[in-house]
Order: structure tokens, then C-alpha cells, then sequence
């Protein structure tokens, strides 16, 4: 009883001294309680509850989002007639984007760092601390730009927001950085989880993409965080806007010869789908305009593809659920294509216009000055993949060709082969069909087009720039703990120098009052001429008759040279190739930094490696 009582006063103590430290007393009365809880409850504990109040942050955040684009979708698309409906298609896609690029000069200062990428910058790059910002600007601004026809996804903004929204509570609470980056990914996963209502999804995604490189071990909080999200998404959407197919054909093993070939042909399209978007990401960077000029540009173009072929506005899911419907003409009958008689060939052709313009629709969007992800577009472009599939198989002469299944199927395929993400998008579309008997050929399909994406590129293109300059975690665990290190911090601001026309006296001064054993030779300016190691020095300092030589016949180059950005692996490299442990640290123009030492390098690695491991 006593051990019990001293365990409670300490934990008040421990409190007390944590409200006088971080100044808890302008805290809210429920930041409070939940401090009071974090020193009350086990980690194990005070984590589950976290992954609660996270997931349920960032589950409501995509559900507000969701329902706001919806309503105006289906204002548009529904309730207005045909004729207002191309006004709208060519008034709202221009603004969706001229008015996103205002507010982020206006409101947020030109800070527009968007996707998943942002996301893995954070965790690699800055202890997994991400702007409290973030935690309502990604949702202002998809909603503008999808809301108002921007032919993109919501489900990256809301991946987005809800890491941001677990960042902020973990730093509130003074949680470190693995349970930092935990409820960060926590909150992505509820996000995704809201957006389809599948919370396996959400956790696939999560250890897919989110923690990829970073290891764990504890990962209920995100399994709750999930939970949580699908369970609000399911509670407070309506049926119309979650992302549901009830419609299917069931498996049959002697239709795989149909999703072998899908598998291809989705692995093929999102190949496209990839170089289209890195080809318009090119050319508006080299275009130059002013940031609210090329929105204006990009509305443009997107305006137009959004009149001439309206299934491209929006996300597209709406599309996507007409095709498991049977409901295609009412899709073609809202575009110029109605003037034509719908025919079959008709409907061929117009879903691959539809198809070919969706990659340039989602690139204009996304880097003109819009802000959404590839989710949906992916999903839309594979949903059609395959009911165009479906179509032509028909008109070559194959009878019971499964067409929902091959929509279905499809959309993973499409997904899996852009976002190089198999199991999220197999999972994805087993939950939202409840097609749990359809995992066969959804694996296939899946498989088949990731492994086509991963012989172009072995590393998703989206996140290649920033995995090539070390910004980002890849899978290997090694390199994810070193390119987390930054090179500045190496640098001995300490380091000995002489002067090159110095006396030889003044360097004997210097190696008898000094702790070095290597020196930097400098000219007037601070730049560096050369090096001078204890062994190089020793001969000249015990000789017994006056020493004649200067120290710059004494000094030797260097046998290698440090810049600033040169990344800790580079360095570690450089070391092994040059056989020695000290090397000089200059800027652009030769000014000596100082020098860098491998033994720091490898103390400052191991160090980390043991924190990682406990």
C-alpha cells in the first residue's frame, strides 16, 4: 500500500514539475487532463488512447471534406440542367485552381508543399514535426480545387491533414520521435480509412507507403486510428457518397485469362499515366509566368477537357459507379457525344479520349496550382481500363465476360501501378466491393501492374527526386538512418589553422599547445591551400639543427574535399575511397569550414541505430 501511495506522489510530482515547465497553465481544461493521463497511464496505454483521439480527429476531417465536394458534385451534375451544366464545367475548373494558388500566396505565404511526399519529407528530414498549418490547409485547399472540379483526389490532402493533426498531438504532448512518427502515420491511416471506409486499407497504406524504411513494433495505435476513421465515415456519410460498389459477378477461375491480360494492360496504362504527369510537371516549371499566371493557364486547359469530355471533372467515382451500373450512356449523354448516335464503337471511342486526357486533366490540375492527389485518379482511370477491357472483349465475340469484376479489378491495377502501393489497392477494393472472394484476381491484376511500373522505375517516380537526394526513407534501413543525419552537424567549427606565409615557429606553437593532429593551411583570405597532419610535422619539430623549410613546402593536398551538401553517405564513401578518418570541409568558393571526422560520423550512426533498436 505504501509502494502504491509513493508511486502516486511521485507521478504528481512529475506533473507538477511538467506544468511549471512547459507552462501548462494556459492550457486548455482537456489538454490537462490529458496530460495528466499521459503521466497517469503506461505508454502502451496513454499510445491506444492517442490512436483514439487522433483517428477520430482525422476521420472527421475527411468526412467534412468528403461531404463538402459531394454536395457541390452533385449540384452540378444532378440538379442542374444540361445546358448550365457547360457553363459551370467552364467557369468552375478555372476558378477551382486560380482560387488555390490565391489563397496559398494570400494565406499561407506561398507554403504549398502537398501530396505524400510531403509527408515522408517530414518524417526523413524533420523529426516527423509537421506544421500545425497543415492541419486545416490542405482541406481549404482541396476543397476548392476538387470541390469546384479540379480533376483530382481528396484522399492525399486528407492523408495530409490527418498526419499533421497526429504530428501536432504528439508534440503537444512531448511524445518522442518513434511515437511521433506512430500517431503521424496513425493519423494518415484514419484519413484514408474515411475516404473509402476500409480501415485495413488505411493500415496497408501506412506501413506501405507512410513507414516504409522506419520499423515497428507497436502498431496497435494505428490499427485503432483506423477503426475509428471508418466507423465515423460509415456513421456520418450518406450511402451516395462513400465509396461502395454492391454490383459483381462472382469469381470464376476460368476468367483469369482476363485479368492476366487487364493486369498488363492497367501496368501499361499507369506507366503513361506516370509520364504523362512528369512530362506536364516539366513543362510548367519551365514556363515563364508567374504561380497565379500558370494556374490561370491550367484552369484553362482543364476547363476545356472538363467540357469537351465531363466525366473528367472531379474525382470521377460517380463514373466509375454508372459503369458497374450498366449506366454508361447516361455518362455520354451529358458530353458533346450525345449529338452522335451511342453506339457501341461510340462508347469505344469515347472512353479512350476519356483515358488518354485523364493523365493530362490530373497533371494540369495538381501542378498548375491545384491541390489533390493521384488516389482518385488512379481508381477512375483503372475502373475505365477496365470497362473498356470489358466492352471490347464483348465486340470481339467472348460471351459472359464478367464486366463488373473487370472494373473492379481494374481500378487496383491502375492504383497499384501509379502509387506503387499492390496491397493497399487490393485491400482498398476488397473492402469497398466486399469482394473478399475477388483477392485471386485482384492480386493478379495488382502484381502484374506494379511489377511492369517497377521495371521502368524501381522507385515510385513521384518520390524518386527527393529518394536520390536521401530526403525520404526507402526500404533500406541502413541508409534511412544515415541520410537522416545532416552534415553541418559534423563539421569541427574548432579545427586548427596556420597561416601559409606564417613563421614555422608559429605551427611548433600550435602543435605543442593544441589537442589536434591534423591543420588547415590558409592564405589571407581563409581560403584553404592545404593540409598538415602530426606526421607531417614530426620530422621538422625534433630535428636538432634550425629548421629552413615553410610550412608551405611542408603542406600536402588533401586527398579528398567536403562540401556542405554532401549528404553523411556520400561522406562515408569518400572515407573508405581515400583510406584516411579527417578531411577538410569547404563552402563554393574555397573558404575553409573546418574538418570533418569518420569516427564522428560512425559514433553519431551508432548512437541512432541504438535508439532505433530500444
Amino acid at each position: 500500500m505504501k509502494i502504491h501511495n509513493k508511486k502516486k506522489f511521485l507521478s504528481f510530482l512529475k506533473f507538477k514539475r511538467d506544468f511549471q515547465k512547459y507552462g501548462l497553465e494556459k492550457a486548455r481544461s482537456y489538454e490537462l487532463i490529458l496530460h495528466w493521463l499521459n503521466n497517469r497511464l503506461s505508454r502502451s496505454q496513454f499510445l491506444l488512447l492517442s490512436g483514439i483521439i487522433v483517428g477520430c480527429s482525422a476521420g472527421f476531417a475527411g468526412v467534412v471534406l468528403k461531404t463538402l465536394v459531394h454536395s457541390i458534385h452533385h449540384f452540378i451534375t444532378t440538379e442542374v440542367h444540361f445546358e448550365y451544366q457547360i457553363l459551370f464545367y467552364i467557369i468552375f475548373p478555372f476558378l477551382g485552381i486560380v482560387l488555390t494558388t490565391s489563397i496559398v500566396l494570400t494565406i499561407f505565404k506561398g507554403q504549398d508543399r502537398k501530396g505524400i511526399s510531403a509527408i515522408l519529407y517530414e518524417i526523413a528530414q524533420n523529426s516527423s514535426i509537421v506544421s500545425s498549418v497543415k492541419m486545416y490547409s490542405q482541406i481549404v485547399q482541396s476543397a476548392v480545387t476538387v470541390g469546384l472540379g479540379g480533376s483530382a483526389g481528396l484522399e492525399s490532402p486528407i492523408a495530409v491533414t490527418g498526419a499533421a493533426i497526429g504530428s501536432n498531438f504528439a508534440q503537444t504532448y512531448r511524445l518522442s520521435y518513434k511515437e511521433r512518427t506512430l500517431l503521424l502515420a496513425a493519423g494518415a491511416t484514419a484519413g484514408i480509412a474515411s475516404a473509402f471506409n476500409a480501415p485495413i486499407a488505411g493500415i496497408m497504406f501506412a506501413f506501405e507507403i507512410l513507414l516504409t524504411g522506419v520499423v515497428f513494433t507497436d502498431f496497435i495505435p494505428l490499427v485503432v486510428a483506423a477503426v475509428c476513421g471508418s466507423l465515423l465515415s460509415r456513421i456520418l456519410l450518406q450511402e451516395d457518397v462513400l465509396f461502395r460498389f454492391y454490383t459483381r459477378e462472382a469469381f470464376n477461375y476460368k476468367n483469369v485469362p482476363y485479368y492476366l491480360i487487364l493486369g498488363i494492360v492497367t501496368g501499361l496504362y499507369a506507366r503513361y499515366f506516370v509520364v504523362v504527369s512528369q512530362k506536364v510537371e516539366h513543362f510548367i516549371k519551365e514556363l515563364k509566368m508567374s504561380r497565379l499566371r500558370k494556374a490561370m493557364f491550367g484552369g484553362v486547359v482543364l476547363s476545356v477537357l472538363c467540357v469537351l469530355f465531363p466525366p473528367l471533372f472531379g474525382e470521377g467515382y460517380d463514373t466509375v459507379k454508372a459503369f458497374t451500373n450498366g449506366n454508361t450512356h447516361s455518362i455520354i449523354e451529358h458530353s458533346f457525344f450525345r449529338y452522335f448516335e451511342i453506339k457501341e464503337i461510340t462508347v469505344i471511342i469515347f472512353l479512350i479520349f476519356v483515358l488518354l486526357l485523364k493523365a493530362f486533366a490530373t497533371s494540369f490540375t495538381i501542378f498548375s496550382g491545384g491541390n489533390g492527389g493521384n488516389f482518385a485518379p488512379s481508381l477512375f482511370a483503372g475502373g475505365t481500363v477496365g470497362y473498356l477491357f470489358a466492352i471490347v472483349c464483348q465486340q470481339i465475340g467472348f460471351t459472359e465476360v464478367p464486366v463488373t469484376n473487370l472494373v473492379l479489378v481494374g481500378m487496383a491495377g491502375a492504383m497499384s501501378g501509379v502509387m506503387y502501393a499492390p496491397l493497399t489497392a487490393i485491400f482498398l477494393i476488397a473492402e469497398s466491393s466486399f469482394g473478399y472472394d475477388l483477392f485471386i484476381p485482384l492480386m493478379i491484376a495488382s502484381i502484374i501492374s506494379y511489377l511492369i511500373g517497377k521495371w521502368f522505375s524501381p522507385i515510385s517516380p513521384e518520390l524518386k527526386f527527393l529518394a536520390d537526394q536521401g530526403k525520404i526513407f526507402t526500404n533500406k534501413h541502413d541508409k534511412n538512418l544515415l541520410s537522416s543525419l545532416k552534415t553541418e552537424n559534423f563539421i569541427d567549427k574548432y579545427s586548427q589553422s596556420v597561416k601559409e606565409n606564417a613563421p614555422i615557429s608559429e605551427l611548433f606553437e600550435l602543435v605543442k599547445n593544441g589537442d589536434k593532429n591534423i591543420f588547415a593551411v590558409l592564405d589571407d583570405h581563409k581560403m584553404l591551400r592545404g593540409i598538415l597532419t602530426l606526421d607531417d610535422i614530426r620530422p621538422y619539430l625534433f630535428a636538432t639543427d634550425e629548421v629552413s623549410a615553410t610550412i608551405v613546402q611542408m603542406m600536402k593536398a588533401p586527398p579528398a574535399i567536403i562540401h556542405p551538401e554532401n549528404q553523411p553517405l556520400e561522406i562515408l564513401q569518400i572515407f573508405d575511397d581515400t583510406g584516411v578518418w579527417n578531411l577538410p570541409v569547404v563552402d563554393t568558393n574555397n573558404k575553409f569550414l573546418g574538418f570533418i571526422s569518420k569516427s564522428t560520423i560512425l559514433m553519431s550512426y551508432r548512437q541512432l541505430l541504438k535508439e532505433y533498436s530500444e
